[in-house]
């Protein structure tokens, strides 16, 4: 091939290669937009069914289990995430001010408000890298969310592990608002739900930051003695 088909051949086919390029970039650009966006719908398609109809939940498949509560095995920092269900109650959630013990269940429906709080599938399970995102009725398990202060102590039991954190911040968002509710990069636990509101404002949200301070996997392993 003589140079001038050479240079023909590199002039027709740069375009074509610098698009390839580009294209990647993009692509990969837009992986954490994409779980944010993603993550965002997800939470606010959450809201939307705490006041569904019950025909909504036609088909929904409950699961209740017994959640492990006073594990006195060997316990671990490092272990194995286990993803639950959807519709499937796998932790429960502890803290002074919420004053009960409060089940969480994996997805979001109707029914599953009833029962308890409910944890957005585009978060991570209890104890994961990332956001683990939880709501729940401002009226019945989240009544006292808004008594929630910085410093306290929360904590999540698995079937797989115990998990504690410490509220870092208390929040107050719109609802339309996804800076709380997406992916992050930080290890948290955020708790949140609808502002009590005599005027009847929908809109507004409230709730806690939470970081993640321990993690005791349980295991038949080497490990520590779980207190």
């Amino acid at each position: 091939m003589d140079k001038k088909a050479k240079n023909r051949l590199i002039h027709i086919t740069t375009p074509f290669i610098l698009a390839l390029i580009c294209g990647s970039v993009t692509a990969g650009a837009m992986i954490k937009p994409y779980d944010k966006i993603s993550m965002y719908m997800n939470l606010a398609f959450m809201d939307e069914l705490k006041s569904s109809p019950e025909d909504a939940d036609s088909g929904l498949e409950i699961k209740d289990n017994d959640i492990i509560t006073d594990f006195s095995g060997l316990t671990s920092s490092k272990g194995e995430l286990i993803y639950p269900s959807f519709g499937e109650m796998y932790a429960m959630l502890d803290s002074k001010a919420l004053e009960t013990s409060v089940p969480v269940y994996w997805g979001s429906s109707s029914a599953l408000f009833d029962r308890g709080a409910c944890q957005s599938t585009g978060s991570v399970v209890a104890g994961g890298e990332g956001n683990t995102v939880i709501s729940a009725h401002v009226d019945t398990f989240f009544a006292s969310l808004d008594k929630m202060k910085e410093g306290e102590k929360v904590t999540l039991q698995t079937n797989y592990g115990e998990f504690t954190y410490v509220v870092k911040e208390t929040i107050k968002f719109n609802k339309k608002d996804g800076k709380y509710v997406s992916p992050t990069d930080d290890d948290r636990l955020t708790l949140y739900t609808c502002k009590k509101d005599i005027l009847g404002n929908m809109d507004e949200r409230i709730g806690v930051v939470c970081e993640l301070k321990e993690r005791k996997f349980y295991n038949s392993g080497e490990g520590e003695k779980h207190e």
